[in-house]
Parts: C-alpha cells; structure tokens; sequence
C-alpha cells in the first residue's frame, strides 16, 4: 500500500514537471482589425506603405480631419533632455506589441503648443510616419523612413509660433517583445 501511494506520488510528480518544462503556447491578441494604410488624398509620402497593419482605435472620436497637406517634413533623429514638468500642455502614449505587428495609431491632443516631442518608452520601435492635424485641417507628415530608434525622447516638430495640435496618427513597429510611444506637447 505504502509503495503504491509513493509511485502514484513519483508519477503525480513527473506529469506536473513536464508540464511546467512545456513550452506555453502565447496567443497573439490584436487591438483591431488587419487592414491597408489609409491615407487622404495629397499624402506627401511617395514610398511604400507596409502592406497590413494593425489599426488601433482612437480612444476619442478625431475632431479635425487632414484638409491640407503640408510638405513632409524629413526626420532628424535629435535626442534631447526632458522638459521641466510644467511646460507640458499635453501628452499620451500607446503601447506596442511585437506579435502585433505594424500599428496605427491616433493620440488625440486639443492642446496648444510650441514643441511636439516623440518619446520611445521601454523597448526599440521602427517608425514610419507622424500625421500631425491642427485646428484649421493643416497636416505635417514627418516622414521617419522606418528608422528603429531606442529608447529616449526626440524632437518631433518646433513650431516656435505655437499650434493647436488636433490629433497626431503614427505608424509603428515594436523591435523588441513590447515598447510603448508618447507623444509631449509643450506650451
């Protein structure tokens, strides 16, 4: 009896160690449908688009759509320190996920500014393009030509004269398994 009790307890034993020692299978959950880039007539950029990507939901509905395209605007990748906390007029970020792949995003600001900064939070992130929409319909696509960058905060746009920035819609890849983009506007 004693014996028969331990094997069932060795055997109890094995089954639960293999079962922690198989590799777990992860399901890849997707924030919204696969789909085409969508772009508005006049779209600045020329260059392919990559062919599906994720389109997450603004979480408030855009107030501005793009009217006028303005020409792109070619990214230099400049690090910069962060502001002083006060300066902020606006920021929000959107999480990323490698399964994921591509992602399009809208953060929506209603806020005016004088500077729009980029920031790439815990993980590296292939970018491809900004849409940032003012107020009157005014759209500056910044163009990042795909570039991976780590994490850090760049400059965006300077628009010394001051803006109010509607919404800015970003195209993204997360390199590494997760990473997160914000987006900083100050007053």
């Amino acid at each position: 009896m004693m014996t028969s009790r331990c094997a069932l307890v060795v055997l109890g034993l094995a089954v639960a160690a293999s079962v922690l020692a198989a590799p777990r299978r992860v399901k890849v959950v997707h924030r919204g449908p696969l789909t085409k880039v969508i772009v508005h007539k006049g779209f600045p950029l020329r260059r392919p688009l990559p062919p599906l990507v994720v389109v997450a939901p603004p979480r408030a509905a855009v107030k501005v759509a793009p009217l006028r395209y303005l020409p792109p605007f070619i990214w230099a990748a400049v690090a910069v320190s962060v502001p002083p906390a006060g300066d902020l007029a606006w920021q929000d970020s959107e999480p990323l996920e490698k399964e994921a792949g591509w992602t399009d995003f809208t953060l929506n600001a209603d806020a005016r500014g004088r500077k729009l900064f980029i920031e790439i939070i815990d993980g590296e992130v292939r970018l491809n393009f900004a849409e940032v929409v003012f107020e009157n319909g005014d759209t500056q696509v910044v163009d990042f030509a795909e570039v991976a960058r780590a994490p850090g905060l760049y400059l965006l746009l300077d628009f010394a004269d001051g803006r109010r920035v509607d919404h800015v819609r970003v195209l993204a890849l997360a390199q590494s398994e997760s990473a997160r983009v914000a987006l900083r506007l100050l007053k």
